[in-house]
């Protein structure tokens, strides 16, 4: 990825924190809380028709992995 494009996303996530704080409150807690292997991640999402799409997933060691290492990129 070069240089601009990480600027280029690094602004985009800022403005999503902006404008979803909530959102970004939440993800912040869940880190905190040491999601570990196990958990399951059920997210939900309600369409403007009212449709509601559902998935989950359970979290394995290599998920872990994924989401320490993503963390450590944001320092």
């Amino acid at each position: 990825m070069n240089p601009a494009m990480l600027f280029t996303m690094k602004k985009k996530y800022e403005d999503f924190q902006q404008r979803h704080p909530k959102f970004a409150m939440f993800i912040q807690d869940v880190m905190k809380s040491g999601v570990g292997e196990g958990s399951v991640i059920d997210i939900s999402i309600t369409l403007p028709d009212g449709q509601i799409l559902r998935s989950n997933m359970k979290v394995t060691a290599e998920d872990v992995e994924l989401i320490k290492d993503l963390g450590s990129m944001g320092k």
